[in-house]
């Protein structure tokens, strides 16, 4: 069962606390709201096992509420499993997760047909994507075959064997993460798989007193594993639906249409962003900007939201293939929303 008190009733939204509204814009916002309540819950909850990273937990929110897929990127050892455990134990849901290897194979995933020698019949045997909440563990690990196996179930939320389609359940969350393509045994990703993910965020390593609070923490008994078990869930899959819908009522004007059509324009008209931004990135930018809106409790999209997931959405999709970091990518996000004026 959903408690009905936390969540929206309606939308606009009508917190239930003091409600401010900026006359020149329209925006209504909420301080201390139900929607915001259990938003900052989750944020604050997060952070008492995944010290220091606000932000980052944040826009994994944005963008799990947008429908989306996450790809963390970064060195191994600053805590990107920890994240996604931490997130799928907030959000009550089953997690599967998927350790890639470069000898795995797409059937690892997604299942096959096997025969039954007592029926005489051949059943179906579903691979561990058919979870809602999958960790695809250093994904390009696995060479391109297999990375392709993700392709349909990302993006169409169904897989087909032989021949059979089924769908995935709902909701459907992956979250993979990958190690820099400059060690050694990684694969690249392609733009296609890239182009699949809704955002790229990367952990970096903890400030002085965050890292100061994993040591102490890490030296005890259990350490972040025993935080994990402890949390409460925040959200269980009818209220994360319920939320979600949400988010797609969340007004999006014209003018931030336009922003958002300008930002994609500066990149495929400059030389160096290469190929720039295709409709289904500027698509993802608006999604995310309206996830991003919600959690800060308003029922309009501002261009500062745009500008709070841009190089999340957009760097991995600038980013050219020869560079293994993925910081041209960013700087490139970064270069774009600084020559784009807001509205």
């Amino acid at each position: 069962m959903v408690d009905a008190s936390i969540l929206p009733i309606s939308f606009p939204m009508e917190p239930t606390a003091k409600k401010t509204s900026n006359q020149s814009t329209g925006v209504t916002t909420g301080t201390n709201s139900p929607i915001q309540n259990i938003l900052q819950s989750f944020v604050h909850r997060a952070s008492t096992v995944v010290f220091g990273k606000e932000r980052e937990i944040q826009l994994a929110l944005a963008c799990l509420l947008a429908r989306g897929h996450l790809l963390v990127e970064d060195v191994p050892g600053v805590g990107k499993t920890t994240l996604v455990k931490t997130l799928a134990k907030l959000l009550d849901l089953p997690l599967t997760r998927v350790q890639f290897t470069n000898d795995m194979l797409p059937g690892d995933l997604i299942g096959g047909r096997i025969f039954d020698a007592r029926t005489g019949q051949f059943s179906v045997i579903r691979g561990p994507l058919f979870s809602p909440f999958v960790l695809a563990d250093e994904l390009n690990r696995a060479t391109p075959k297999t990375q392709s196996a993700c392709l349909q179930a990302m993006e169409e939320r169904q897989i087909s064997i032989d021949g059979e389609t089924f769908k995935l359940p709902e909701p459907f969350f992956v979250i993979a993460t990958q190690n820099p393509r400059q060690q050694i045994g990684t694969y690249p990703l392609p733009e296609s798989q890239l182009d699949r993910f809704l955002m790229r965020i990367g952990l970096g390593y903890p400030d002085r007193l965050s890292e100061k609070r994993l040591l102490q923490d890490g030296i005890s008994a259990g350490g972040p594993a025993d935080r994990i078990e402890e949390l409460e869930p925040v959200f269980d899959v009818e209220s994360l639906s319920y939320h979600q819908k949400a988010v797609e009522q969340v007004h999006l004007s014209d003018a931030l249409v336009e922003y958002i059509q300008a930002i994609a324009s500066k990149t495929r008209e400059s030389a160096t962003t290469g190929e720039g931004l295709s409709p289904r990135g500027a698509l993802a930018l608006a999604r995310a900007s309206r996830a991003w809106a919600y959690i800060q409790g308003r029922n309009m999209t501002l261009p500062e939201d745009v500008q709070a997931v841009a190089v999340s959405v957009l760097s991995h999709r600038l980013n050219p293939p020869e560079d293994p970091s993925g910081e041209t990518g960013r700087r490139k996000a970064e270069d774009v929303l600084a020559q784009v004026k807001a509205v």
